[in-house]
């Protein structure tokens, strides 16, 4: 993928975490931001296009900004996969941040060895 092609299938996966996230259903995501609930469903399967309008009523709905549901797409995305990691990590116990650790050393290694 290059820089200035959006991976809508990113941006819909993001977006119905963030609705997760608020317990809102597809339906009341729609009511709120005044689409049709399948119009919802084809965003966050990433089979349409969002538009930029409804972007914006989506990531204010959500009370999300948009930097953070175009994250995969931005090339300074780095702080927000920061952010995204922590906010993974904060409810982890002692042995599952070790376990999780383990894997993202060895994951990084593999990364690196094969790039």
């Amino acid at each position: 993928m290059k820089y200035s092609d959006l991976n809508y299938e990113d941006i819909g996966n993001r977006i119905k975490t963030f609705r997760k996230e608020k317990n809102l259903t597809q339906q009341k995501l729609a009511d709120i931001v005044d689409i049709v609930t399948s119009n919802v469903s084809h965003i966050e399967r990433g089979t349409t296009k969002v538009s930029l309008p409804t972007l914006v009523k989506i990531a204010n709905a959500l009370e999300v900004t948009v930097d953070e549901i175009l994250c995969g797409n931005v090339k300074q995305a780095a702080p927000l996969i920061k952010k995204d990691i922590a906010k993974l990590l904060d409810d982890c116990n002692p042995k599952e941040l070790k376990i999780l650790t383990d894997i993202l050393v060895a994951s990084k290694k593999t990364i690196r060895d094969n790039h």
